[in-house]
């Protein structure tokens, strides 16, 4: 059963890690895919997830696009817009950290990561609403953070920008409720990707393992198991939540 068949996603930064997941599994549940990239050095990247998700049956497309500039994401949609025809599914996923203790922190790093993971979630809901108002139906899933939720010694911009996300989507899902628009966040907990490949080894892997009820770190595919069941008609009855997807690490 294809959970998504005909419907179409947009996806940020998913030239790898999660947001690839992501792509990877709305296609095979027959979702027709646009993602971007924002780097010169994801560009091979996002054309082989192109041809990959092209294979798989579904229309695809990749975009170079700033999710943290909102002049890039009004273009980005209206451009996703006439390609597709509608659109469905948003997963706001574009993310970075810049991680520093705060007395070390500089305002450039602290804004860096705020214009990058909490403003971008802004200025792609801001646009996608518009046809999703219109058609009255709708799943916006934003990307936060277990580090949203209990915060992190050396992380105070990338907590921030990542509780921030948890509010805005609870006050998107009162605002667009009524039109039948659903806003929903994941909390990943430590996902195994190349931004977090220097957990996987030795002592430090093991530390982290053990405050993780279930003994693991997440996969991508983990996160994208939990996107489908928001993008999908599965969590009809779901807005405004927050899912960790830790472990158990929150609790």
């Amino acid at each position: 059963m294809k959970l998504l068949d005909g419907k179409v996603a947009i996806v940020t930064g998913a030239a790898r890690g999660i947001g690839e997941g992501i792509a990877l599994k709305f296609a095979e549940h027959g979702a027709h895919v646009a993602f971007t990239y924002v780097s010169d050095s994801s560009a091979e990247k996002a054309s082989v997830l192109e041809a990959k998700l092209t294979a798989m049956g579904v229309k695809a497309k990749a975009y170079k696009s700033n999710a943290g500039d909102f002049t890039q994401c009004e273009a980005l949609v209206n451009d996703v817009l006439k390609e597709f025809g509608t659109l469905d599914v948003c997963v706001n996923n574009a993310g970075i950290s810049k991680d520093n203790l705060l007395l070390r922190m500089s305002p450039e790093q602290w804004n860096d990561v705020i214009q990058v993971n909490l403003n971008s979630v802004f200025y792609m809901t801001k646009q996608v609403i518009r046809p999703m108002m219109k058609a009255k139906s709708g799943s916006i899933i934003n990307m936060s953070s277990i580090i949203g939720e209990i915060g992190n010694a050396g992380q105070s911009s990338y907590a921030a920008s990542k509780a921030g996300i948890i509010g805005f989507t609870k006050s998107v899902a009162k605002e667009l409720g009524s039109r039948n628009i659903r806003c929903n966040a994941i909390a990943p907990g430590f996902v195994e990707t190349d931004m977090t490949s220097y957990l996987k080894d030795g002592d430090a892997a093991d530390k982290y393992k053990s405050g993780i009820p279930l003994g693991k770190f997440a996969s991508a595919e983990d996160i994208a198991n939990t996107a489908l069941f928001l993008a999908s008609d599965l969590s009809s009855y779901i807005t405004g939540q927050t899912i960790s997807v830790c472990g158990g690490l929150n609790i």
